[in-house]
């Protein structure tokens, strides 16, 4: 059913063989898409990806201290406080946010 073939590397240029086990695999899993990358060019984004926690950098969260309304322990935020409504620490809020599910 399948026969293997030969793809180009969208990465390198290289030529690289797509096998038919290679296929039958991909089939079994529902990909439609061929793989655009040779298996070196794979594994070498994979671990650029592993090694930067993913592809994704996001800047620190910028935290403001607060006072908890329950127990009024201090605690920080990751919104700034407008006084219009109650701010809870960790331990204050997780009861409540369970309770209303």
């Amino acid at each position: 059913m399948f026969s293997d073939k030969i793809l180009v590397c969208k990465e390198c240029g290289r030529d690289f063989e797509f096998t038919a086990s290679e296929q039958e695999f991909y089939a079994e899993k529902g990909f439609t898409n061929e793989p655009g990358r040779c298996p070196e060019c794979r594994a070498a984004r994979k671990a650029q990806n592993r090694d930067n926690g993913g592809g994704f950098s996001r800047q620190p969260r910028e935290m403001f201290p607060a006072i908890c309304a329950t127990c009024g322990k201090e605690t920080t935020v990751p919104f700034q406080p407008s006084g219009e409504r109650p701010v809870y620490c960790r331990d204050c809020y997780q009861p409540r946010s369970r309770n209303n599910w």
